[in-house]
């Protein structure tokens, strides 16, 4: 069984083969990349290294040719996702591929998250291609917080326009442990997994941590949307990136990332990584 990941030296990408390296040999894992320079280190474990942009559809079924299983990591050029994932989607049916899997976002086809419109949309051509596939709606990575610690650590503030919206946020290492299990056994076919931590925490509680990494008192400031855009801008932002992120942080206080389903443990095995763990690890990063 021969298992391909795109985008295999990205951030998911890359914990996704290493979870998979722990199960499977490494002759039968492709790593799909852009750049065949930044996986020097799997060629060298000897993962067969592929060279193919979501961009070029004939790469793409050049580099799926022999493929059983598929990991396709959703894109991450926004407003191009949907043309992009289209082209892996036919290219693997092109190339014979039995089996899909695609990283999506929770609850992708009812939710009013801002980031959720390209994944609905993939998913749905996914569903339409004919081809067995599994749908990993990933919630929120908390390595998402990285600069957050940063800044906080400097600031003394968590300042977010969250109100008290919760998060279930989880590692990537916890995401990438669960679709290495997708990938490496059977009985998946037709699935959607709705992904999520074990536990929701708020922007408190997120501040409360960070004083224990920081060492020193570390407060959660709550503005609202348009006082964060003028809080990022004033800090170098651009209006755009600093009105997405408030948007964000808008659907967080609606509730839109506090699910827990308890399917990411159930999938891994293990309980997914908690808060205070996974900031310290970003932090020492």
């Amino acid at each position: 069984m021969t298992i391909a990941v795109t985008g295999a030296t990205g951030q998911l990408g890359r914990l996704v083969l290493e979870e998979l390296l722990s199960s499977q040999e490494p002759g039968s894992l492709v790593a799909v990349v852009r750049d065949a320079a930044k996986a020097g280190e799997l060629g060298a474990r000897g993962v067969q290294v592929r060279v193919a942009d979501y961009s070029d559809p004939v790469a793409l079924t050049e580099a799926l040719t022999g493929v059983d299983r598929l990991l396709l990591v959703s894109g991450s050029e926004v407003g191009a996702r949907v043309a992009q994932h289209a082209n892996v989607v036919s290219a693997a049916k092109a190339a014979g591929v039995g089996f899909i899997a695609y990283t999506s976002v929770l609850a992708a086809d009812t939710t009013e998250l801002i980031l959720a419109p390209e994944h609905k949309a993939t998913e749905e051509l996914i569903r339409a291609s004919g081809l067995d596939f599994a749908l990993l709606r990933n919630g929120w990575y908390t390595e998402n917080y990285a600069q957050t610690v940063a800044t906080a650590k400097q600031t003394g503030a968590v300042v977010a326009a969250a109100g008290d919206g919760r998060v279930a946020s989880a590692t990537r290492a916890d995401y990438a442990a669960a679709a290495a299990a997708v990938l490496s056994s059977a009985g998946h076919e037709g699935r959607t997994y709705e992904l999520s931590g074990d536990y929701a925490w708020d922007f408190k509680e997120l501040a409360t941590a960070i004083t224990k990494i920081a060492g020193r008192e570390v407060v959660y400031r709550p503005v609202s949307a348009p006082e964060l855009v003028e809080v990022l801008t004033t800090a170098g932002l651009d209006e755009g990136t600093a009105g997405f992120l408030a948007a964000l942080d808008s659907d967080t206080k609606a509730g839109l990332l506090a699910t827990v389903t308890g399917e990411l443990s159930g999938l891994i095995g293990r309980p997914t990584t908690p808060l205070l763990q996974a900031l310290e690890a970003t932090s020492a990063s």
